[in-house]
This record gives C-alpha cells, structure tokens and sequence, in this order.
C-alpha cells in the first residue's frame, strides 16, 4: 500500500488513536493500522474504522446517561 502523505511504502502495524469528544478523552494505544515506512502517517481500515465508531456512539450514550442522572 503506498502513504497518501508521501507516497512512500506502508506495513501493516499498530498505532494509536485519540480524540477529545463531547467532555471526555478516548485513547487506545494499539489499533490495527497501515504504516508508513517514511513519515510515520498511519490509515486505519473501514473494519477498525466501524468499530471505532461503534465504541464512541456507544461511549455517548452511556455518557449522555451519566451526565442526565447528575442532574
């Protein structure tokens, strides 16, 4: 697979992935991920990318649920 940054050549590896959403934090330290050799950039693919998603809608709700009860 080749880089869409640099166009170098990618490895399949692990990387992270972070966001800041709606009052919290979210990190996880090893997603399945293209690596590229070069500069470092990294493309999760659509599987990863569904679950991701999955985990921060789910993550929103229990949050909205959280937050609803403190009130």
């Amino acid at each position: 697979m080749e880089c869409l940054c640099c166009k170098a050549r990618m490895r399949r590896g692990n990387a992270p992935f972070a966001i800041d959403r709606n009052g919290y934090h979210v990190s996880w330290e090893n997603i399945p991920a293209w690596i590229c050799d070069q500069c470092g950039e990294s493309l999760f693919e659509a599987r990863e990318v569904d679950l991701i998603q999955e985990a921060l809608v789910s993550l929103d709700r229990e949050t909205a649920t959280l937050i609803g009860q403190s009130s």
